[in-house]
């Protein structure tokens, strides 16, 4: 017969194991760290447009100017809530750096880029990417077609209203003066790309002649050797 005393011991081992299982300690940190609360700057702005792109700026400091990629992800279309003023601005995936930020202005032209039915090209006479303001001379790529008539259609719109908010505010004389320092960079970087051209243009010329010359060098050659194979028969 069992003893009962060895029946009670088993029962509270039992309910102390299980107490232990259930145990879950909680401590209380050392150091209370405040809420922050993150600013991206557009908490007074109006989300108008967005779409996933890639963005290119055009190199001229580089020999040669060169097209190198700026970055991949979201542009938006941005209105201030108070203001009415609109800008563009873009983040590149993951690290949400910036790589486009700078007010849209009626004089902006969206041009298609070589041909292409997918990309713009567009100057801008201050970018705030690098936080420095500059001018810059970009370029953007939608996934298709559609999109980029999109993007389009939206930009054009922005640019309207713009010029429509600055009329009615007697700011006319600052958008033209904007317009004429824009006008300045196209003409800059149309200068620079006929550069470009004709120094590609006089490296196919030497590279011509320089061929030619090596070619009549052969022919030389080849005329001596038969000249003395005649003189030895």
């Amino acid at each position: 017969m069992a003893d009962p005393r060895d029946q009670e011991e088993s029962s509270e081992t039992t309910a102390d194991s299980a107490e232990d299982s259930n145990y879950d300690p909680q401590f209380e940190p050392i150091v209370t760290l405040p809420e922050q609360d993150v600013k991206t700057l557009e908490e007074d702005e109006e989300e108008i447009f967005k779409m996933r792109a890639k963005l290119y700026r055009f190199a001229s400091e580089n020999d040669p100017p060169e097209w190198k990629e700026r970055g991949t992800g979201d542009v938006k279309l941005l209105k201030h809530k108070d203001k009415g003023t609109i800008r563009l601005l873009m983040r590149r995936d993951r690290t949400l750096k910036l790589c486009a930020n700078h007010q849209v202005v009626p004089i902006m032209e969206l041009k298609p880029n070589a041909g292409s039915d997918r990309a713009w090209v567009w100057n801008t006479l201050a970018d705030y990417a690098d936080e420095a303001p500059k001018p810059e001379l970009l370029a953007i790529r939608f996934l298709n077609a559609e999109n980029a008539q999109k993007f389009k259609m939206k930009f054009d719109e922005c640019k309207a209203e713009v010029k429509k908010n600055l009329e009615g505010s007697g700011n006319a004389d600052s958008a033209n003066k904007v317009a004429e320092k824009l006008e300045e960079l196209s003409v800059k970087d149309k200068k620079t790309s006929k550069d470009k051209q004709e120094v590609e243009k006089e490296t196919e010329k030497k590279v011509e002649k320089e061929k030619k010359v090596e070619k009549e060098k052969k022919e030389n050659e080849t005329k001596e050797v038969k000249a003395e194979e005649k003189i030895e028969i």
